[in-house]
């Protein structure tokens, strides 16, 4: 098999494959076998037929097209293998040339353009600098933390009084459109402020009194008519405050496995800290990917990807004549390709390998989230045929990881600034593979 490469633009090839009667026979032997397998003809057994008969029954253009079908993704995935391509999206692949086509010629020819990543060169990790916001735990953390768990513990309390932001009230509401009622709930209680229920329930529950009664229009948040205004009737029936216990040693022995509130706040600044370490970390990521886009400047990025996804995208939600949505989405979509091929570029400089181990702990991890088996997830991602993309998710996590082992990451006051608790180490990294290649020896 013969295959050449022609560049048409910054993200586009075109790919030539050509193969010899010899290196196709394999497939039409398969095409010969799959057909007869399912021609009845008066004579002959089931698979047994002679591809001579064969021809006479169904036409040797339908065994040609047979093995062409079946060969051309398994020829077109070994010439993008053979030339190091890496393609984005389907390839759109013409057959040239035919068996017989050209005469003394049994051979076949065909096509491929397809979408490439295009060539960035990236600045080694060890150049880059990465500045972060400082972890610093205030006392206002820790009290934050320590209302937040009171709160927990609060207990509500009926008030004689006009409700207000943090209350929470029991109400009735009925919701009509055109005079039709469409809905009604009883007793469900809400708290005020958190915007959770309606748009506009706060401000018509604000400043009423148990038995107090409010109209307002606003859209329905679920169900048939969701997100249709509705004319919607509130009634109050009872506001409470929730009251908080006592910051005191009584309630840290209630609340944790702590004797004394200095206790319970030491381990709320710890808790504080580490939050703030991880966040400091994700900060240190995207300003790793804000480095890496400063530093290659604009490249071009593969048109149809971006056009395929806006459109899919506007399609679901209905949108597609929404010009100035369009343009909010395709922005968002350059930037994550951007940060996609970057990543890429990464990993491949950073030669990121993923362990069967990463893979699997990765989709046991996403199944949780969904909360569905891990059996059942994993086998729902293979035969979708969604491993490949899977494995390069994981990849691009990894290999931001190991730019930044490298990096130099330091706070906005210059201090430097330590992610091994969270990245890892470049220890880690010898470690990992000295694993995979025990597990790869076995």
């Amino acid at each position: 098999m013969t295959s050449a490469l022609e560049k048409i633009d910054a993200t586009t090839v075109k790919i030539t494959v050509s193969l010899t009667e010899q290196e196709i026979k394999p497939a039409l032997d398969h095409a010969y076998e799959h057909i007869g397998s399912t021609v009845t003809i008066p004579g002959f057994r089931k698979g047994k037929v002679p591809a001579r008969i064969l021809e006479q029954r169904v036409g040797k253009g339908a065994v040609i097209e047979h093995a062409i079908n079946d060969g051309v993704p398994g020829w077109y995935g070994e010439a993008v293998e053979e030339l190091e391509l890496r393609p984005y999206g389907q390839p759109e692949i013409e057959v040239t040339k035919i068996p017989g086509s050209e005469e003394g010629d049994e051979g076949i020819e065909f096509v491929a353009v397809v979408e490439v990543r295009p060539e960035i060169t990236l600045p080694a990790a060890a150049d880059l600098v990465v500045e972060v916001a400082p972890v610093e735990v205030s006392n206002d953390d820790v009290e934050e933390r320590l209302t937040a768990l009171r709160q927990r513990f609060g207990t509500l309390v009926a008030v004689e009084r006009a409700a207000e932001e943090g209350d929470f009230v029991t109400i009735d509401l009925t919701a009509t459109i055109e005079g039709e009622q469409i809905d009604a709930v009883q007793g469900s209680s809400y708290q005020v402020g958190t915007g959770n229920m309606i748009d506009g329930l706060d401000d018509a529950v604000t400043g009423l009194t148990a038995g107090g009664s409010a109209t307002f229009v606003g859209p329905l948040a679920a169900g048939d008519f969701a997100g249709v205004p509705a004319d919607i009737a509130v009634t109050v029936s009872a506001v409470k405050t929730r009251e908080l216990p006592d910051a005191d040693d009584d309630f840290a022995q209630l609340a944790s496995e702590f004797d004394t509130l200095d206790e319970l706040k030491a381990d709320l600044r710890t808790q504080a800290g580490r939050i703030k370490t991880n966040n400091q970390a994700m900060e240190a990521r995207e300003k790793l990917v804000e480095a890496l886009v400063a530093a290659t400047g604009e490249f071009a990025l593969p048109a149809k990807i971006i056009e395929s996804e806006v459109h899919n995208h506007l399609e679901n939600e209905n949108r597609l004549e929404d010009d100035v949505h369009r343009a909010e989405v395709t922005e968002r979509a350059q930037t994550a390709l951007r940060t996609q091929i970057l990543l890429d570029q990464l990993a491949e400089d950073l030669d990121v390998q993923v362990a069967e181990n990463e893979l699997v702990d990765y989709l046991v991890n996403a199944s949780r989230q969904y909360g569905t088996d891990p059996g059942a997830f994993i086998q729902q991602i293979q035969e979708a045929g969604q491993i490949p993309g899977v494995i390069a998710d994981v990849a691009r996590s990894k290999a931001t990881a190991f730019a930044l082992r490298r990096a130099t990451v330091k706070d906005t006051s210059g201090n430097p600034v330590d992610l091994s608790a969270i990245i890892g180490t470049l220890e880690d990294e010898t470690a990992s593979e000295e694993t995979v290649e025990a597990i790869n020896a076995e």
